[in-house]
């Protein structure tokens, strides 16, 4: 999973909880995170974001923008894509995802030789 995110997005600072939930489920399994903070996020802000909350999975800071650029100029956060183990986009959500239809899916990628 790729997460673009910001600090001063309430919806994606109340979606980090699930995120959290969801990654722990499935780490044991393959399942990888990864939050990409917005080009506009101070990273003084995401870096103590990640530190207090204590999140478990890699936060990458998109300090030029290209990578939100490079994943189809992504601009509206919250925006997550699921991302199968060939690398393909299987599904993009803006703004939070439905969490039970995530796992399903998630359930599904997984099991995908």
């Amino acid at each position: 999973m790729v997460n673009f995110w910001a600090t001063s997005c309430t919806t994606c600072v109340a979606e980090m909880p699930e995120l959290v939930a969801t990654y722990n489920k499935y780490k044991d399994r393959g399942y990888v995170t990864l939050a990409v903070a917005m080009s506009y996020d101070p990273p003084s802000y995401v870096v103590n974001f990640v530190q207090s909350r204590q999140l478990p999975f890699q936060v990458a800071i998109d300090n030029t923008g290209a990578v939100a650029r490079e994943w189809g100029d992504v601009k509206l956060t919250p925006t997550t894509f699921l991302v199968n183990k060939q690398g393909e986009v299987v599904k993009r959500f803006v703004g939070t995802p439905d969490f039970a239809q995530l796992d399903k899916l998630i359930e599904k990628l997984l099991a995908e030789t």
